[in-house]
């Protein structure tokens, strides 16, 4: 095993200390959400078995804030830290890069933080005013040749597949595009959005595009939604595209005031956009409903003329404050189907909850994405209901509405369950599902894989980490 000398720092402490030297009150630079600070590369032990028949890598994106930030830290805006996992004939390499963005080289040649969270240029140092802010630490995903990192509000941003080196953002796609796009099993299209995508901050424009399997973007157009809002993910079929415009509402008014950019603001409602993938923007219907908030797709499809999707709904935006800056509370998230019937005359949206258990997290066999699937997997809260610390990886049979369960060890917290097929032409749900897994006794993480469809008998490979990783977001899954 090896670190690399020049950006390897001491072993991170439970807590990083602000700029001037106190201990910041602030539960998101605290336990496994604090920084590690270094990039490793290891060769790890393994317990049990990674099958013969499994090669390739794991990538996972996360924030890593190389500095003590300026301000009050939120955990969406730490630098963006690519962790992988190459598993080829059983056994299990790991290695982590910083995403070099714009932001990360210019600060690294500071030696501190310069720029405020989310790039605030309230709390930003004048020398970098206007500069790109981009942190690239949401999700990661290949499509088109290319390994991209991807976040709210910036273009992605190429890395090398093997050595994690950073190539520079993606040009040709001519602006920002969200964490979540959508890859087309049918198409190899790679079908993707945009929100606050006009030329000043916090604005009520989006876009919407479409990448060629070759790599090559073939349409980016613009519209305006109902309200400037923070929207995550969105929902595609077929034939169709979903924009959710929920009501965690933007203002640009709000934040030259020092109120909060972001907050819950329920009075707004919620209302969902269908367009034709090959439509026009001007064409978009807007469905409404009950003020409520999506992170995450399960998945959707159509079914005639309905469209069917199910998502994770939150009854209030967790993380964010309210309006008067206090704590937005409502519960957590529960796997629920939205309907959209199109030849309705009624725009409303009929909801109904599906499964019982808490969670966050949700992921498919990819080869279904946009059509009728059966199976899901998602990260549970079975003993509590914080919407970042998971106990539980579930296994939901949309065709029986059998929900299956791995409940992890008390203080141990899984991540995101990635799907991973046995073979290209094998049946949905055949294959493996992999997850990093803090391990909160010991203060370090494995790499672990179940049995896609026998999630309760536990995993049947582990590999330890001799260090953790902090808790992140999204990852994905590349053959050899």
């Amino acid at each position: 095993m090896r670190a690399r000398g020049a950006l390897a720092c001491a072993p991170a402490a439970a807590q990083i200390l602000a700029m001037d030297g106190s201990r910041p009150d602030n539960p998101y630079l605290a336990g496994n959400f604090a920084p590690i600070r270094s990039e490793d590369d290891y060769a790890l032990e393994v317990a049990g078995e990674f099958p013969a028949d499994l090669a390739g890598a794991f990538y996972r994106n996360g924030p890593d804030p190389q500095f003590p930030p300026r301000d009050a830290y939120h955990w969406f805006a730490g630098d963006g830290m690519v962790h992988a996992f190459f598993v080829e004939g059983g056994k299990v390499r790991y290695r982590n890069r910083w995403v070099r963005t714009p932001k990360w080289m210019t600060e690294h040649a500071a030696g501190h933080s310069l720029f405020g969270i989310f790039g605030n240029p309230l709390t930003s140092d004048p020398s970098v005013i206007g500069k790109d802010s981009g942190v690239a630490n949401t999700s990661i995903l290949w499509h088109g040749g290319r390994l991209l990192a991807l976040e709210e509000g910036h273009k992605p941003f190429r890395m090398d597949p093997r050595s994690l080196e950073s190539l520079g953002y993606a040009e040709d796609y001519r602006g920002k595009v969200t964490a979540h796009p959508k890859i087309d099993p049918e198409t190899g299209e790679m079908v993707w959005f945009a929100y606050a995508a006009g030329e000043l901050p916090l604005n009520d424009v989006m876009a919407f595009g479409i990448t060629g399997a070759d790599g090559q973007v073939k349409r980016r157009d613009t519209f305006q939604a109902p309200f400037a809002a923070m929207v995550h993910d969105f929902m595609v079929t077929r034939r169709h595209a979903l924009f959710p415009v929920l009501p965690l509402t933007a203002s640009l008014e709000r934040a030259m005031r020092g109120q909060p950019p972001l907050a819950w603001e329920p009075d707004k409602g919620s209302h969902i956009g269908v367009m034709a993938r090959d439509a026009s923007v001007d064409t978009i219907r807007w469905f409404a409903t009950d003020p409520v908030f999506v992170f995450h797709v399960m998945n959707a499809w159509e079914e005639g003329e309905r469209i069917i999707a199910d998502v994770m709904e939150f009854p209030v935006a967790p993380l964010f404050p309210t309006l008067e800056g206090k704590p937005a509370e409502g519960g957590p998230a529960h796997l629920t189907r939205w309907t959209f019937d199109l030849a309705s005359a009624s725009n409303q949206v009929k909801r109904e909850r599906i499964d019982d258990l808490a969670g966050e997290f949700p992921r498919l066999d990819p080869r279904r994405a946009g059509l009728d699937y059966r199976h899901g997997w998602f990260a549970g809260n079975t003993r509590g209901t914080d919407p970042a610390r998971f106990d539980t990886l579930a296994h939901f049979d949309r065709t029986s509405g059998r929900r299956t369960d791995y409940l992890f060890a008390e203080g141990d917290t899984p991540g995101e369950p990635v799907f991973i097929p046995r073979a290209p032409d094998s049946p949905e749900g055949d294959g493996w599902v992999a997850a990093i897994v803090y391990r909160g006794a010991e203060d370090r993480s494995d790499f672990v894989i179940f049995e896609a469809r026998d999630m309760a008998a536990g995993p049947i490979g582990v590999a330890k980490l001799p260090r953790r990783i902090p808790y992140g977001f999204h990852g994905d899954w590349v053959a050899a």
